[in-house]
């Protein structure tokens, strides 16, 4: 698949066959996973594949839980205006969050705290930074995911019940989680078109809230 078309066309599934993904495949998707770019080539990133039955149940139970807070808090998805998005968005996820544990392969991403680089720890908000030796390695397995016609979608909820993730999966103290990533083929057709804000609402000239281009 051209790599445009592939940036252009990997959208989230939730919605995925009961077929097992290989692991000839799986070996393809980490090997383009393990070429994303981080900072001082420290490498950080750690994925723990998750296929068993009982384990897939109890984070999903988490995911679960995790997620109807989220509703009960007023979550709201973006989408085009008149599309009547939203509630689809909020259907499909909520799908997700019921049947996370029937996707057939789930990767809980990981990376080791202490090998990433943190320009912005000293400022007063959040530090983000780290994430740069992160998730571009994520979205090379996403990208070679889309490639080998399976669906995936990334989601950091279960990020929020680390404690109990870390002592499931028997994850190091010296890493954290980052993201899970639903994996496996899609049982409804993969998006052709992602709706997303045009270039003239993301890229500015020379200062911020300059459009670079016009349309």
């Amino acid at each position: 698949m051209d790599v445009i078309e592939a940036i252009r066309t990997t959208g989230a599934c939730r919605y995925f066959k009961p077929d097992p993904v290989s692991d000839e495949v799986l070996a393809r998707l980490f090997d383009a996973a393990r070429h994303g770019p981080q900072g001082g080539n420290r490498q950080p990133v750690r994925y723990i594949v998750v296929r068993d039955p009982p384990v897939k149940k109890q984070l999903q139970e988490w995911y679960l839980r995790c997620w109807k807070a989220h509703l009960a808090a007023g979550y709201r998805a973006r989408t085009s205006a008149g599309s009547g998005g939203v509630s689809n968005v909020i259907r499909d996820a909520d799908h997700l969050a019921n049947h996370l544990d029937e996707v057939p392969v789930l990767i809980v991403v990981c990376a080791v705290l202490s090998s990433l680089v943190l320009p912005d720890a000293k400022l007063d908000r959040p530090t983000v930074a780290g994430g740069a030796s992160i998730y571009p390695s994520v979205q090379n397995l996403l990208l070679a995911a889309r490639n080998e016609g399976l669906g995936a979608t990334l989601t950091t909820i279960l990020c929020e019940v680390e404690i109990e993730v870390r002592e499931l999966l028997g994850i190091p103290a010296e890493l954290i989680t980052c993201a899970t990533l639903a994996v496996g083929y899609p049982d409804r057709p993969l998006p052709t078109r992602l709706t997303r804000a045009p270039v003239s609402e993301v890229a500015f000239s020379e200062r911020y809230g300059e459009p670079l281009f016009t349309t």
